[in-house]
């Protein structure tokens, strides 16, 4: 990775960040949903701490995130994980290379929590402010605790985006495909729905089809771009499953229908993976996003494995929001946003 100049906002002093610069100590938030989160990262790859607040049983109540209740949460959390997080790293503020959060993509007032507490961190301590995309931060959470370096292939899936990523460099990326309509956590959670399951529904689908049997219902694959997905048609196949079986049995066995969905959807999103592997010549395949935890898809994609292939997994708790996956983004990430802005992932 090449060196980055950054400058601190009172003193307008330089700061580098790089390999051959020393230790860089970055405190990250992470504050884009309904997860209040703080870590501090060392270098990248070595977490000093990571506290994460859920608002899981919050918004459970409401089937999903009401956006006003998540700011008003992060409000309350925000002081509290940041206090603990320096608690836990034995670290002082005085002592931080660079104060980082995300930017975007997410829910504006949750945003904003996150961003202004960062950036009066960066005024009162005097340090580099660094706004991070959410989107790359998911790809960097491989690069914690391993020894990835580029180039590899990056299957990100979330609740927000389902896309095939070839990174060439550290700051060098190209989306490849991606969803033309629902994404995959989309998909899963509104299938978790039709089976009555509660939020977080993909949790449950998925912990319900290791109980199922995978092969009792075949659904259909969109044809769609070479590396792009469509889970809409599925979507509406399995709701008129649904209605049917409830028709006829209104106890129908909820884990088959929830283990054949999941199958369908692991095995397509892991086909155009191998696929995209195979036509580029790249042999280092991560996974990355809040739908890396499914685990037959962790499954199916380490199974690459015995094709020659080094895989990547983010540990569980660095595929659901956090701010670890921020620190390592903050460090590895060359475009970064050193002023209030988003920097995205582009489409060739």
């Amino acid at each position: 990775m090449n060196t980055k100049s950054l400058r601190t906002p009172l003193s307008d002093k330089e700061v580098l960040i790089g390999e051959n610069e020393g230790d860089a100590i970055i405190l990250a938030l992470e504050s884009s949903c309904d997860e209040t989160a703080c870590a501090i990262v060392k270098n990248g790859r070595e977490v000093l701490s990571n506290v994460v607040a859920s608002q899981i049983k919050t918004h459970m109540q409401f089937g999903g995130v009401v956006p006003e209740v998540a700011a008003r949460e992060h409000l309350e959390a925000v002081n509290e994980v940041i206090a603990k997080a320096l608690e836990e790293a034995n670290m002082n503020p005085e002592n931080l290379t660079a104060i980082a959060s995300t930017v975007g993509p997410g829910l504006v007032g949750s945003l904003l929590v996150g961003m202004n507490a960062a950036k009066t961190l960066s005024l009162v301590y005097d340090k580099p402010f660094i706004g991070i995309n959410h989107l790359n931060a998911h790809v960097c959470a491989n690069y914690i605790d391993t020894d990835l370096k580029p180039p590899f292939m990056a299957l990100l899936v979330s609740g927000g985006h389902t896309q095939i990523i070839r990174i060439n460099d550290y700051s060098d990326s190209e989306i490849l495909g991606e969803t033309i309509d629902d994404v995959a956590g989309e998909a899963f959670d509104k299938v978790a729905r039709l089976l009555g399951l509660p939020y977080p529904g993909g949790v449950y689908l998925d912990k319900l089809a290791e109980e199922g049997n995978p092969n009792t219902y075949k659904f259909t694959k969109a044809h769609v771009g070479e590396f792009d997905f469509s889970f809409s048609g599925l979507k509406t196949a399995v709701l008129q499953l649904v209605k049917k079986l409830s028709a006829e049995n209104p106890d129908f066995n909820k884990a088959d229908v929830a283990a054949s969905f999941r199958e369908n959807i692991t095995g397509i999103l892991a086909d155009k993976t191998l696929k995209a592997c195979e036509k580029y010549g790249i042999k280092q395949v991560v996974l990355a996003g809040g739908v890396a935890a499914n685990s037959e898809l962790r499954r199916k994609i380490k199974s690459f494995e015995q094709k020659g292939y080094k895989v990547y997994i983010p540990a569980m708790k660095y595929c659901t929001d956090n701010a670890a996956m921020i620190g390592a983004c903050a460090y590895f990430h060359e475009n970064v946003i050193t002023d209030v802005g988003v920097e995205v992932f582009s489409r060739a």
